[in-house]
């Protein structure tokens, strides 16, 4: 019999802190019924697996993720909601960056799946500011296969503590996104 109070959302979002406290690669099942006070068999009353375990935390990764970025957003257009998606990206990932690893290569399991709408939420965010610059519809893919990329690369690389230089990390944020901005807006269709 499952035990009270536990069920796969309270599985879910303890396996999400735990990844975001050490890292999605050392999360475990083990680690998970330790911070929940049961044994790791009562877990598999819940989530079947690590791998369902981790899809469970995409899923919230992407709602998440695509939430903060609609909210940053909302009154904005143009440079100013790019501004603000970007940075409630960076922040989103610098906070939960087990829950973001854990959307990278997140692939639905069927036609059903709940990834699905999260993906499309999160994506759907990044596609709303780029309405903004009135794009030829052939460019807004590439554009939007852009932004995803510039803003995932950056925010993973400050997450690692991948730059190393001495340059002041907000400024060359700042940086990209007005190049982005002024590229963007270089594509306008008239």
């Amino acid at each position: 019999m499952p035990r009270v109070g536990l069920d796969a959302a309270t599985v879910t979002e303890a396996g999400a802190a735990i990844a975001d406290e050490i890292g999605l690669g050392q999360l475990g099942m083990n680690v998970v019924a330790e911070r929940l006070g049961v044994k790791t068999p009562s877990l598999y009353k819940h989530v079947d697996s690590l791998a369902a375990l981790v899809h469970r935390i995409a899923i919230l990764g992407a709602t998440e993720a695509g939430d903060a970025m609609r909210d940053a957003t909302q009154g904005r257009s143009g440079g100013e909601a790019l501004a603000a998606a970007a940075q409630a990206l960076r922040d989103y990932v610098k906070q939960h960056p087990g829950r973001y690893a854990a959307t990278t290569g997140a692939r639905p399991t069927g036609p059903d799946d709940p990834l699905i709408p999260a993906l499309e939420r999160s994506l759907g965010s990044l596609a709303a500011v780029l309405h903004g610059y009135r794009l030829d519809p052939d460019d807004e893919i590439h554009a939007l296969r852009m932004l995803r990329s510039m803003l995932h690369g950056f925010a993973t690389l400050e997450v690692s503590d991948g730059f190393q230089m001495s340059t002041d990390i907000d400024d060359s944020f700042r940086w990209m996104v007005d190049f982005i901005d002024r590229g963007l807006l270089g594509r306008k269709t008239p």
